[in-house]
């Protein structure tokens, strides 16, 4: 695990003088863009727990954007890449290979859902992993439409921009953006107008029905969706929505692409969210929680999609990069060793019941969702209309943040709080992270 005590401690105001020291510093020689949730300079982090520079130790429930699921210091992870550190730190794939990069694609061909035979190309960030997904599709099919969908994000790159559905603050200012990319909508079952139970088959309906009027399906490469939305507000698309979709890009020839960049790697409490129907798409992209914190990527699929690029056509100078695959093998380990899928059905199982207890004294929640250690509540101003209110999901997270825990905001509206705690974190940090939101729920 990690030697660092798994205490909350604040002793200081948050953020606390040194921070604040460097944050001063930060604000002259950053550029304004790179934006933080919460300004304290880290200095150690662990198991369920980030150490500031002012001694304060805060509780957990971000992992830095569902990236550090083993921990932010596991052993295996550790060890497996300071090995390698001594060994290269680069001589670039595409130059001279090594076996961490194929060992890497092999666990993944193993991890990812479906039987057949699978290849895979490593990047640097989930943007890069969705773009060259698409990318291969369109070598594959030889078309060029893309469909993405309602409340998507898949990055911050032109193309990934195109894909994605939120304008401030991932878009807006930053066009054109990249042309053939058609969105539709998806099965929002808190905010479907017909009520959840018919969320599924009908955005199904209506999507085919755009997809296939305004798009053509013989012209389009691709289908790209989160099994789980992760930005645009942890929306489980309604039960029948993922399965239609993939049986309309089987049944026309489009290669059904699985963004499971956030919602990968255990997260769910399975490996991969798109197992939870018995999805099999034909590529899969990942990334995040991938390699324990260090920057790698995947596109994963059938071999003969993954095939269809030229040689050349795919890679980067630092995609695979061999101290990243080493830290993968490593979480992969962990995974593996402490099954922290069954860790993440556990965190579910102690999160979700006491959130609905509060959305049972709280107004203002008007949903909880997710799966696994990928849970969120949407924050309403009224029950009946659903208005969104992004101010309570903003003062909640503040209230949080001074009160020693680290949680995150999202949505397509901006009145999410999704809770993405590593998947060791102790339950008796788990539970005092639910009293905290408790009493700040309590405070608005």
């Amino acid at each position: 695990m990690t030697a660092l005590p798994q205490e909350r401690r604040v002793v200081t105001a948050i953020p606390g003088p040194k921070s604040q020291e460097l944050q001063a510093r930060r604000t002259a020689a950053v550029a304004r863009g790179v934006g933080s949730t919460l300004p304290v300079f880290v200095t150690r982090a662990g198991g369920g727990v980030v150490e500031d520079v002012d001694g304060n130790s805060l509780i957990d429930f971000g992992s830095g954007i569902a990236v550090t699921s083993v921990g932010a210091s596991a052993e295996a992870v550790v060890r497996r890449a300071s090995a390698q550190l001594a060994d290269f730190t680069h001589t670039c794939f595409m130059v001279t290979p090594y076996e961490g990069y194929v060992a890497v694609a092999e666990a993944l061909a193993e991890l990812t859902p479906g039987d057949h035979a699978k290849k895979s190309a490593l990047f640097n960030s989930g943007a890069e992993a969705v773009e060259n997904a698409v990318k291969i599709a369109r070598a594959y099919t030889g078309r060029q439409a893309v469909i993405a969908f309602d409340h998507g994000y898949h990055g911050r790159t032109n193309l990934t921009m195109a894909l994605t559905a939120k304008n401030m603050p991932y878009k807006h200012g930053f066009g054109p953006f990249a042309p053939e990319v058609y969105r539709v909508p998806v099965a929002y079952g808190y905010r479907w107008p017909t009520g959840p139970e018919n969320a599924g088959p009908e955005a199904a309906a209506q999507a085919i029905d755009q997809i296939t009027k305004q798009v053509g399906a013989e012209n389009v490469a691709a289908i790209v969706i989160e099994p789980v939305l992760g930005e645009g507000g942890f929306i489980e698309p309604a039960r029948g929505f993922l399965p239609a979709l993939r049986q309309y890009a089987a049944d026309h020839g489009i290669v059904f692409v699985a963004d499971e960049i956030q919602s990968g790697f255990c997260r769910t409490g399975q490996w991969f969210a798109c197992e939870d129907e018995g999805i099999v798409p034909d590529l899969i992209t990942t990334a995040k929680g991938i390699a324990g914190g260090l920057p790698l990527a995947a596109v994963t699929g059938r071999a003969e999609i993954m095939d269809a690029a030229h040689a050349g056509g795919l890679g980067g100078t630092y995609g695979g990069n061999p101290v990243a695959c080493a830290a993968a093998l490593g979480a992969i380990e962990t995974m593996r060793e402490l099954d922290l899928n069954a860790r993440a059905r556990h965190i579910e199982a102690v999160m979700k019941p006491r959130l609905a207890a509060m959305a049972e004294k709280f107004d203002v929640i008007g949903d909880v969702r997710g799966r696994g250690a990928m849970i969120a509540i949407e924050l309403v101003a009224d029950r009946d209309t659903k208005e969104p209110d992004p101010r309570a999901a903003a003062a909640l997270a503040a209230a949080c943040h001074r009160a020693g825990l680290l949680v995150l905001t999202c949505g397509t509206y901006g009145n999410v709080l999704r809770f993405l705690p590593p998947l060791v974190i102790g339950e008796d940090l788990l539970n005092e992270g639910l009293d905290i939101i408790e009493q700040a729920l309590a405070g608005l």
